[in-house]
């Protein structure tokens, strides 16, 4: 199992049924047993569903619900894409089911507009960064920790229908549910005073990170 230091790239890879829905190129900000924390600037290099792109380009909501049908059938293509607008962390616990990510606002001097609970499958390490699968639902979380909601929670209905979300999916996420409102609740882990997340700035020099040339290939007979 691989422990990367602070400033190399991980990548997040999305894996369905052994491939690849999406992939994200990362900075490593700490890797601990805790939990992988990782950091996302603009200009950060990505592979998406082409769904996912055209929805982000025009809006179109009808673009974007034709991205669950596309991947339950395992027929999606993949484009690139640069991350814009937006700097977030990624807080990613071992054998956990939801990430926590705090979002920043870079052209609010990188005010933290929101935290989201991104539920996921347990990451699984790679020589690349890390594995996992997100299972469409998040909670939402003021960034002062005052108020959350419930984030697609239609769209989650449906991944199921279509077995997008498999049962012991569903079970997992309903533990992990009240886990995440727990950590929320009692200012735990990254929601922490100590933790700082508040503070966090990518270093302004640092280029983007890249994603391999095969981030679509590696490891993936051993993967989700």
């Amino acid at each position: 199992m691989r422990w990367f230091r602070p400033g190399e790239t991980a990548v997040r890879r999305d894996v369905f049924r052994r491939k690849v829905w999406s992939a994200h190129a990362l900075h490593v900000v700490d890797d601990s047993a805790e939990a992988l924390v990782v950091g996302c600037s603009p200009g950060a290099d990505v592979l998406a569903p082409t769904t996912w792109i055209e929805w982000l380009l025009t809006g179109n909501e009808e673009v974007r619900i034709r991205a669950l049908p596309a991947l339950a059938d395992g027929d999606w293509q993949l484009g690139r894409w640069s991350w814009r607008d937006t700097a977030h962390l990624q807080w990613v616990p071992p054998d956990t089911w939801f990430s926590v990510n705090a979002f920043y606002d870079v052209s609010d001097g990188h005010r933290l507009t929101s935290w989201y609970v991104n539920f996921q499958r347990p990451m699984r390490r790679t020589d690349l960064g890390f594995d996992t699968f997100d299972l469409l639902l998040d909670l939402v979380v003021a960034p002062d920790l005052s108020r959350w909601d419930w984030k697609d929670e239609g769209e989650y209905a449906h991944g199921r229908r279509l077995g997008v979300v498999s049962e012991a999916d569903h079970r997992a996420v309903e533990q992990a549910r009240a886990q995440a409102m727990a950590m929320v609740e009692e200012r735990g882990g990254p929601f922490a005073t100590g933790a700082n997340r508040r503070a966090w700035r990518p270093e302004p020099d640092r280029p983007a990170p890249s994603l391999p040339d095969d981030v679509l290939t590696f490891g993936l007979d051993q993967t989700l």
